[in-house]
């Protein structure tokens, strides 16, 4: 019963938090729409020729290389999204997935800056392997992991890696797998969550927390279509996304699934396919 009764008092705070946001998610997503149009000048690097071809339109939203602009903003990456995720109760959500979740041996892809690296509960964990393709947003995560007390810091291990091809890594070789907001920046979801899949254990977790187009206010999903190509351009996410079909494809098998922010941000626990 205290179990219960504590599992509840945190699922309130958490539900107080979304609820409060939901008075904020619209203001924010015109904000992060545009944020950086007139303020990084480094990322409006992306409109040279790396993303052009001559005579045809620029296409950020299904050109891989929009992924570069990670390795531009990543020194201010956290500055710029950290109020956003407070008030958002965004850190409730990841704090809230970890703690309930993660165990063992604990792989997380697309970790960017390590936003995650302080909700692991560190008793329940043997080690966590931080990935990314971007050089410079993981390089952000190794300097917070390197202000952390050395019980905690040994824990961590980091290594820049291709989400959709993990082939260095052996089948059934983690307890826990986690990928937050990813899923809107890998250019072949589908592929990585049937990664993640094989290189879970068949009785391991995969935990998601990401945003896509939401399939109850189609008001935010119009305005999620119409700002996603600079969107993408600015921070080289695709946030119209549809996390339901893109999960339905990979085979994953869903033991929890809930949205908020008007349907645009998935909580999903999930497990591999049976005979994956």
């Amino acid at each position: 019963m205290k179990f219960i009764r504590n599992q509840r008092r945190v699922t309130l705070i958490a539900g107080g938090a979304v609820t409060y946001a939901i008075s904020v998610a619209t203001a924010y997503s015109y904000l992060t729409a545009g944020s950086s149009d007139s303020s990084d000048d480094s990322a409006n690097e992306n409109k040279g020729p790396a993303l052009h071809s001559p005579g045809k339109c620029t296409c950020h939203v299904d050109n891989p290389l929009r992924n570069q602009t990670y390795n531009k903003i990543a020194f201010k990456y956290d500055s710029d999204i950290d109020m956003d995720e407070f008030v958002m109760g965004i850190k409730l959500l990841r704090r809230f997935m970890l703690y309930w979740y993660a165990n063992g041996n604990v792989l997380e892809v697309g970790a960017g800056t390590g936003r995650n690296l302080k909700y692991y509960p560190m008793k329940n964990i043997n080690r966590v392997l931080i990935s990314d393709t971007s050089f410079e947003m993981l390089s952000e995560a190794k300097k917070k992991i390197s202000e952390m007390p050395l019980e905690i810091r040994k824990k961590f291990i980091t290594s820049q890696l291709d989400a959709e091809n993990l082939s260095q890594v052996p089948d059934s070789s983690f307890d826990t797998v986690v990928d937050s907001f990813g899923l809107c920046s890998f250019d072949d979801p589908v592929t990585v969550l049937k990664e993640l899949q094989r290189v879970c254990k068949p009785n391991g977790k995969i935990l998601l927390l990401e945003h896509g187009r939401s399939k109850t206010w189609k008001g935010i999903t119009t305005h999620l279509d119409a700002n996603a190509e600079r969107h993408a351009m600015n921070w080289g996410c695709v946030w119209n996304r549809d996390i339901d079909d893109i999960v339905e494809k990979s085979g994953l098998q869903i033991d929890t699934i809930n949205t908020f922010h008007f349907g645009t941000t998935y909580y999903i626990i999930g497990s591999p396919k049976e005979n994956f």
